[in-house]
């Protein structure tokens, strides 16, 4: 027997969240119950553009969406300064929290969002999408094959994008009231999160921040680069920035093997997406290599299969009396601890950044 949709609430009319509102009519377990804004006018003028259910309604403020019994979830595109107070405030009304990256400002805000979460039994998970294309997966599945891949020992990943004049000057993600995080926070949480997911999300040793970053006229970073270091000789290096040409790249180096993806934050085609494995034939050099190109197909769009992922958690809790999944939580704190350590390195001059790990 199918449980009931997932109630969705959201927070906010942000561009993304046109985005997610489409991913969960499509995902199959979920439903638009709300919509809430600053006005009221502007939350009913958003539900009407993107095709809202009848039943959904619209607010005109943010409380009264965590106040609205129906609402079993709530997804948060809110600027990032402003994460701490809604996501805490989700929590404690006993919503479940979906959340747009950066997560938070830093670990210690993000800390106080995840404290309440668990206290309050409701899932957490960030809007990571590419983390739930059956891509990653496949993927992931290479680079565990040991005859195949070989142990890691490098990955190389790049998020970039020529963002604009109108964006550069307005865009809330250049405002250091809301998004002191910049580029490192945007651009730089997918780059850092790549790096992690292909190190099974061991934390590296030690980060530095390359000379290179770039700062706005009100200091938030406009473009960087930085290197994580593990003990066993694994190394990572990205670069972020909202100044240069689309690239969405990630690089993974092998003992025996390296693999490619060029379009590893959002596919080029929503229902296709592929990567490229060069492989050493037989552990020989002199035999030359092997190429080869991989599609993976997929009838719903990766944003769709997070909030279905998403559903089918909260719904195992509502209806199901399980606990809280940890396994997203511990994967956001563990990026954001290396943002922030990318952010300090870059606020001590560039200096190493030791971690305990």
């Amino acid at each position: 027997m199918e449980s009931a949709p997932i109630k969705f609430g959201i927070l906010g009319c942000a561009r993304i969240a046109r985005k997610l509102s489409r991913a969960i009519t499509l995902s199959g377990n979920a439903t638009v119950a709300a919509i809430g804004s600053r006005s009221l006018e502007k939350a009913a003028e958003f539900a009407r553009e993107n095709g809202f259910p009848e039943s959904a309604k619209a607010y005109g403020s943010y409380d009264a969406v965590l106040d609205d019994p129906d609402v079993d979830a709530v997804y948060l595109p809110l600027p990032t300064s402003l994460h701490i107070k809604w996501a805490v405030l989700a929590a404690r009304k006993h919503k479940h929290v979906l959340l747009e990256k950066p997560v938070a400002l830093d670990v210690g805000e993000l800390d106080a969002i995840l404290a309440e979460c668990e206290s309050n039994g409701v899932q957490f998970m960030d809007a990571t999408m590419w983390m739930h294309h059956p891509r990653t997966q496949k993927m992931k599945e290479f680079l565990s094959d040991s005859s195949s891949f070989g142990q890691l020992k490098s990955v190389n990943s790049n998020f970039t994008f020529p963002a604009g004049k109108t964006f550069l000057e307005n865009d809330i993600r250049v405002k250091p009231d809301l998004d002191a995080l910049g580029a490192l926070g945007d651009a730089g949480w997918y780059c850092i999160r790549s790096i992690l997911w292909a190190a099974d999300f061991e934390l590296p040793n030690s980060v530095v921040a390359s000379p290179d970053a770039v700062f706005n006229n009100a200091g938030v970073i406009s473009s960087c680069s930085a290197s994580l270091q593990w003990q066993d000789g694994k190394a990572g290096t990205f670069h972020c920035s909202f100044l240069a040409d689309l690239t969405q790249n990630i690089t993974i180096v092998g003992t025996n093997a390296t693999l490619s993806v060029h379009d590893y934050v959002g596919p080029w085609e929503e229902k296709k997406a592929t990567f490229s494995t060069l492989t050493n034939k037989s552990g020989s050099e002199s035999e030359g290599r092997g190429e080869h190109s991989i599609t993976i197909t997929t009838e719903l769009p990766q944003e769709a299969l997070m909030v279905r992922e998403f559903c089918r958690l909260v719904g195992n809790i509502k209806f199901g009396g399980d606990k809280p999944e940890k396994k997203w939580p511990t994967l956001s704190r563990k990026t954001q601890v290396v943002v922030d350590a990318v952010k300090l390195s870059i606020d001590r001059g560039y200096q190493n950044v030791e971690l305990m790990t």
